[in-house]
């Protein structure tokens, strides 16, 4: 079938930042040349008809209708998409469409590519023109209010905002960023992306727990200082200054001070990270990501057995210039970046001493290299 409109949403990587989106924190990322694709033609009835060469049934709903209950099934993201795009317009025409990944699911937020492609199709659909801070903002919310998952901006604004061989460099609190161009003296790289092979559903693992813990340990900081609280909902630690937190961390229990000692470590490891980047130093700034990933492991204490693995493997093999897990880090993918001359024997080895560990993965353990990539983008064909 022909179809109108081709849209194209890259996948996103989050070099240094991890975790703290949704404590308002500052980020960095890169959108990458691999992602999803959604080919669609409006529908004047008002009907949406989607078909997925990646899962399996179809999905069918009326835009003119409010959005009903989660059914638990990939058609979500569209009708999350269509209740977010509900609260600020009316919509009247609908889709028919397929939709495609073009890399296995968990890690690059994929989940924030889809929304992103249904937000700008049905927009396109019912002559709605959005700004990109728009279409980030809409994706959010469908992802928040309605699939349910507590996360901040850094996956949409990835995948919208992102432009090839410039670093995003994003503030969750006000929503300023910067693109900043690679430095010419920076050594050519790629961007490693290694699949454990274990998938994993964010909304089924410890993710909003983290995002709860972190709000508790901003309330234990304000209680301690005897400031007042505020709702669950408008409490980040990103309003805490450090020195609240280092005059309270010894009455806290352990597990809260964990978690805001990541938050604050990794605040100062994207400032020394975009300086790193913009001097041209990628040594500098793939240790600060494999020291992102080590908080990640001992403070926010996320990781799996699996990708714990591929982390300690990485690290030790030449060409290696920093990593960590990507996405939620627990179950999914790691990524890094690598000297492009040596991919291969990277490859090669990380494949090797991971199945020695972990064979039961060697028919879904999958290992890519990728590059930096425009954001979100209509595809003339």
């Amino acid at each position: 079938m022909q179809f109108q409109y081709h849209i194209f949403v890259p996948y996103r990587v989050c070099p240094i930042g991890a975790h703290v989106d949704h404590q308002h924190g500052l980020v960095t990322g890169f959108a990458i040349n691999k992602g999803v694709d959604l080919w669609f033609t409006p529908s004047t009835d008002g009907k949406v008809h989607l078909e997925s060469r990646s899962f399996k049934g179809d999905v069918d709903f009326d835009v003119r209708q409010a959005s009903q209950v989660k059914q638990g099934h990939w058609g979500d993201y569209a009708r999350g998409a269509k209740y977010a795009l509900r609260k600020r317009f009316v919509l009247k025409v609908g889709i028919t469409g397929v939709i495609q990944g073009s890399l296995p699911v968990g890690g690059l937020s994929s989940s924030a590519a889809v929304l992103v492609a249904y937000v700008m199709a049905l927009a396109k659909a019912n002559d709605i023109e959005l700004r990109p801070m728009e279409i980030i903002k809409i994706a959010s919310e469908a992802e928040t209010e309605y699939i349910g998952l507590s996360n901040g901006i850094l996956d949409h604004a990835c995948v919208v905002l992102g432009k090839k061989d410039e670093l995003l460099f994003l503030d969750c609190g006000s929503n300023d960023y910067r693109l900043m161009s690679r430095n010419p003296k920076m050594p050519n790289f790629e961007i490693g992306v290694f699949f454990s092979g274990l998938t994993r559903s964010l909304i089924s693992s410890d993710y909003n727990l983290r995002v709860y813990e972190c709000k508790t340990a901003a309330w234990n900081i304000l209680a301690y200082q005897d400031q007042p609280l505020k709702t669950f909902e408008k409490t980040f630690l990103r309003d805490i200054p450090k020195t609240s937190f280092e005059k309270t961390r010894d009455k806290m229990p352990e597990r809260f001070v964990r978690r805001a000692e990541h938050f604050y470590s990794e605040y100062r490891r994207v400032r020394q990270g975009v300086t790193a980047w913009e001097s041209g130093n990628l040594k500098l700034f793939g240790r600060l990501a494999f020291e992102s990933c080590e908080s990640s492991i001992h403070n926010y204490e996320c990781g799996s057995p699996e990708l714990i693995a591929i982390y300690e493997i990485m690290r030790s093999l030449p060409g290696v210039y920093g990593g960590r897990f990507s996405g939620a880090g627990f179950k999914g993918a790691c990524i890094a970046l690598v000297d492009s001359s040596q991919k291969e024997k990277i490859k090669e080895e990380l494949t090797k001493e991971y199945l020695k560990r972990f064979p039961e993965y060697e028919n879904t353990f999958e290992v890519h290299f990728v590059q930096t990539d425009d954001g979100a983008r209509f595809i003339e064909e």
